[in-house]
């Protein structure tokens, strides 16, 4: 009974007990919102008079919502390519010992992670109005691509700080030249670091709605701008039905990142062994 109740196993257990509190109270409102997209009637209540997949018919079947997962695609995944090739390079190259200001380049590198959205889409708004970028899609992916890359900056030189730098040393012994070097040598090692980056920039990209507010038009609308729209002009279930949608689709990027992180932890062992 003492060895029971000893102080370490009750801190234990207090301790799960705050975390399951903790855990509970942030998704909790993911969590609400799920049932209510089945609700049979067109209004957000508990206790729910039935259950239908009319929101989810009404969304595969809308044109309006059908354009803006179009749009949110396209853009999530040129903006994830160039995101990717840009952050990638910039990882590589602030990861040498003979960089010049390396701390200094990587505060701007990564400074769209830490000025605040909205400064960000006002800033954007005018540098884009000034070159005719306003209403298109392209004008959206160079947005996405300038807060999407920080993400794989940081996860491939998180990558690259594990990476032993005597391998490219020697392939370029063995006559390789650098570029060579980089696509046999160096990526199929960090490519964990480069996927996670990658779905990183995805995510935000899909997911962004106060830059595609600014910069979208009406036939640009992404799937956030558009759930944005219909919760201020018609609450309808339709918006919890995409967002289940959305809640499914995060959980199963987040899955893969995890996914990613242990397969680079796991070739990190397998490297220094």
């Amino acid at each position: 009974m003492t060895n029971f109740l000893s102080f370490p196993r009750l801190f234990s257990i207090l301790l799960w007990l705050v975390g399951g509190l903790v855990i509970l109270f942030l998704i909790a409102p993911i969590v609400a919102i799920v049932p209510l997209s089945f609700n049979a009637e067109p209004f957000f209540t508990y206790p729910m008079p039935g259950l239908s997949l009319r929101w989810y018919r009404e969304f595969f079947d809308s044109n309006v919502w059908q354009l803006a997962l179009k749009n949110s695609i396209i853009v999530a995944v040129f903006a994830t390519l160039l995101s990717t090739f840009l952050g990638t390079l910039a990882a590589i190259g602030l990861s040498r010992p003979s960089c010049p200001a390396r701390a200094t380049l990587t505060a701007i590198l990564i400074s769209p992670m830490i000025v605040p959205v909205i400064v960000s889409a006002v800033g954007i708004y005018y540098a884009f109005a000034a070159v005719g970028l306003l209403n298109s899609l392209t004008g959206l992916v160079l947005a996405h691509t300038a807060i999407g890359a920080p993400f794989v900056v940081i996860t491939v030189t998180a990558t690259l700080a594990s990476f032993d730098h005597n391998l490219m040393r020697a392939a370029s012994s063995l006559g390789a030249a650098p570029v060579e070097a980089t696509l046999r040598i160096m990526l199929p090692v960090i490519a964990p670091g480069v996927a996670s980056g990658a779905l990183f920039a995805f995510v935000t990209s899909f997911d962004e709605v106060v830059i595609a507010l600014f910069i979208a038009g009406s036939e640009e609308r992404t799937l956030p701008r558009q759930m944005w729209s219909g919760v201020r002009e018609t609450l309808s279930p339709t918006i919890a039905a995409v967002a289940t949608l959305l809640i499914l689709f995060s959980t199963l990027f987040l899955a893969t990142i995890q996914w990613l992180q242990r397969r680079a932890e796991r070739q990190k062992i397998a490297h220094r062994e």
